[in-house]
């Protein structure tokens, strides 16, 4: 099944839900056949990938409020409304510091993962600079008629600029997949804000 044929079988699904609902699933899911496809996969890869489209709509569906789902308006909650901003102040002392530590501990663990990122390529441009030293090594030994230091540093240089190059296109992989990893994070939680502020 090709992206288009699954965007629009899972728009027939989602017919009971409000339009903007659906454009917002559709786009999210858009995004995620995308950076699938990103990645090295087929489109059709990608599509299985997501699963099929009654189980993505199944999923879609449970996670918006019945409310949404109904044409009819929902009954005044005005009495609950008061109730939920009651239990927030009451138990704010409580959950406020608990979300400002995951939310520290999760920007925390973001920032590492990066800093990772940026020492694996630190690694590769260390290899690369021991490459150009077994090089330039070569040429000045080579001129001082020293064949047995000038071979040793090209050996090194070679050694070097091999592992320079094969770290690289692994520390590519890795940076895409932090970056794919990033982007899905923040669609999730743009689409989990999004449902919330229609469902309220």
């Amino acid at each position: 099944m090709t992206k288009n044929e699954f965007l629009s079988s899972l728009s027939q699904t989602l017919a009971e839900l409000p339009e903007q609902d659906v454009a917002q699933s559709l786009a999210y899911y858009s995004e995620m056949i995308d950076d699938y496809m990103e990645n090295g996969m087929t489109e059709e890869e990608a599509v299985e990938t997501l699963g099929s489209v009654e189980e993505v709509s199944a999923q879609i569906l449970a996670d918006v409020p019945v409310q949404d789902r109904t044409e009819d308006e929902p009954a005044p909650r005005k009495s609950m409304e008061v109730w939920k901003i009651v239990l927030l102040i009451l138990g704010s002392p409580l959950w406020f510091p608990l979300l400002i530590t995951a939310a520290s501990v999760l920007v925390s663990v973001y920032v590492t993962i990066w800093a990772v990122v940026i020492s694996l390529y630190t690694v590769v441009a260390s290899f690369a600079a021991g490459a150009l030293g077994g090089i330039l090594g070569c040429v000045a030994f080579g001129f001082r008629a020293d064949a047995i230091q000038a071979v040793l540093f090209l050996g090194g240089g070679l050694v070097c600029a091999g592992l320079a190059i094969f770290s690289f296109f692994g520390c590519n992989q890795v940076a895409k997949g932090v970056v794919w990893l990033s982007r899905t994070m923040w669609l999730w939680l743009g689409r989990c804000f999004w449902r919330r502020g229609d469902a309220e």
